[in-house]
């Protein structure tokens, strides 16, 4: 198999974007697609944004930045996507969404492209059953933000080939990652270890075993842990782990992947965490506090 020189990123939200980005300022010809122009010139202009705070900050020249755009082209269109080696999907967390796209661009691809999909959760198996290149598929879990997190799990099903698997790992390497090899469980070996720890924080919570506060003060002070469960959760999404939860609890049947009522209460009034301004924490002042919704 020849090495990944081309990348194409389908969906360029957050996830999106920031890989993207990491695969063009590796220096790989990099394809952007979204489905409208509006998506399409926002995912650019975060790219954009980012390499501008870097080269602010002297980590990257100017002339770094603009070469790193220049390596980057935004589309509409899937048929550009063709002349990619290597395609990641990261667009929204819903399989039926993911096998139309991959539907569509086995038809469309050589033989040679291998497909990958930044899933969380899913598993890569039911994506790659649509395909006529179940070998040639993996999973890129990449972690947020992208450029900063350097760690991307690579997730094997039982018909990935030794091949792709390789090519996949030297990819990750290339784009300056660390790359860790997963079976394809939901939720890999991150979120499956991650993701019963903020559950259990909540139900902690619930049960009156501390406060918010001291929970989170707790497992950074007492654990090391970069923050607590409860900003991680908000830094997260209270959505997007609503949404885990409920993949993985349909996948294993367990009681610790099941979401607690105070999570499904955050999910359905809108307390989604940092990206609308309250979560467990209310962000509208200088600094955050426990918001009311919780502690009513």
């Amino acid at each position: 198999m020849a090495e990944i020189q081309k990348v194409g990123v389908v969906g360029v939200g957050l996830m999106g974007s920031g890989i993207a980005q990491v695969s063009a300022s590796a220096g790989l010809e990099t394809v952007v697609r979204e489905v409208d122009r509006e998506l399409l010139d926002a995912g650019v202009a975060s790219i954009r944004r980012v390499l501008e705070r870097s080269v602010q900050k002297e980590r990257i020249s100017g002339e770094q930045r603009d070469a790193t755009l220049g390596r980057v082209t935004a589309t509409l269109d899937l048929e550009p996507l063709a002349e990619c080696d290597l395609i990641i999907e990261a667009i929204v967390e819903d399989l039926g969404a993911k096998n139309e796209l991959f539907g569509a661009l086995d038809g469309l691809a050589p033989e040679r492209t291998i497909f990958a999909s930044n899933t969380s959760s899913l598993t890569i198996t039911e994506m790659a059953a649509n395909t006529e290149r179940a070998d040639r598929f993996v999973g890129l879990h990449f972690f947020n933000p992208v450029p900063v997190m350097p760690l991307v799990e690579v997730v094997r099903t039982g018909a990935t080939s030794d091949e792709t698997l390789q090519a996949a790992m030297e990819f990750v390497k290339a784009i300056g990652k660390t790359p860790i090899v997963c079976r394809d469980n939901s939720g890999f070996i991150v979120n499956r270890l991650l993701v019963p720890y903020m559950l259990d924080a909540m139900r902690a919570y619930e049960s009156g075993v501390g406060s918010i506060e001291d929970i989170d003060t707790g497992m950074r002070l007492g654990c090391g842990y970069p923050m607590g469960p409860f900003t991680l959760s908000d830094f997260v999404g209270n959505d997007t782990l609503y949404r885990i939860t409920e993949i993985m609890f349909n996948e294993y049947r367990e009681p610790r992947f099941a979401p607690p009522s105070l999570l499904r209460r955050m999910y359905l009034a809108g307390y989604h965490g940092r990206k609308v301004g309250r979560g467990f924490y209310d962000y509208s002042g200088d600094e955050p506090v426990v918001s009311d919704f919780v502690k009513r």
